[in-house]
């Protein structure tokens, strides 16, 4: 939780210290302008890219493949999105950074082997009481959920 608290606290005081430094430097209109430039730039970069991504994540959808590379990609430049809108130079930076297809690809390759090593995943199977025959090879499945427990006796009653 600690991390977490100073994540919270810390960046954006960077960035404030930053947005200074830089109205220092460069004067406080100099500083806006750049601010609003990157973050209307790389929001449209943004989204032009997120719209390609949408189209390759419907083709690869057509052909009947999994389009995880796609949606990997759709997901991370919401992110550099998220991070452009946000005021603030750090935050600019990774945003342009993340619209980069080779940072991207590196990013994903990262989020993978953190995937890799810290989620499991465990399949389970599915039988009906009366036979062996799995959900999925049934020919009628049903949907449903509880609403009152009461056992067939007692409504007999």
């Amino acid at each position: 939780m600690l991390p977490l608290l100073l994540l919270i606290t810390l960046i954006p005081l960077t960035e404030l210290w930053l947005i200074v430094k830089f109205s220092g430097l460069f004067g406080f209109w100099t500083t806006l302008a750049v601010m609003l430039g990157t973050g209307f730039a790389g929001a449209a970069l943004a989204r032009w890219q997120g719209a390609q991504a949408l189209m390759r994540l419907q083709s690869e959808l057509r052909d009947g493949r999994l389009p995880a590379q796609a949606l990997g990609d759709g997901a991370l430049i919401f992110v550099a999105g998220i991070f452009l809108v946000t005021p603030g130079m750090i935050s600019d930076c990774l945003g342009l950074a993340l619209l980069i297809p080779p940072i991207r690809a590196l990013v994903m390759k990262g989020i993978r082997r953190w995937i890799a090593t810290h989620v499991r995943v465990e399949a389970s199977r599915f039988h009906y009481a009366a036979g062996g025959d799995t959900v999925r090879n049934a020919s009628t499945v049903v949907d449903a959920r509880v609403i009152d427990v009461r056992s067939a006796e007692e409504e007999q009653r």
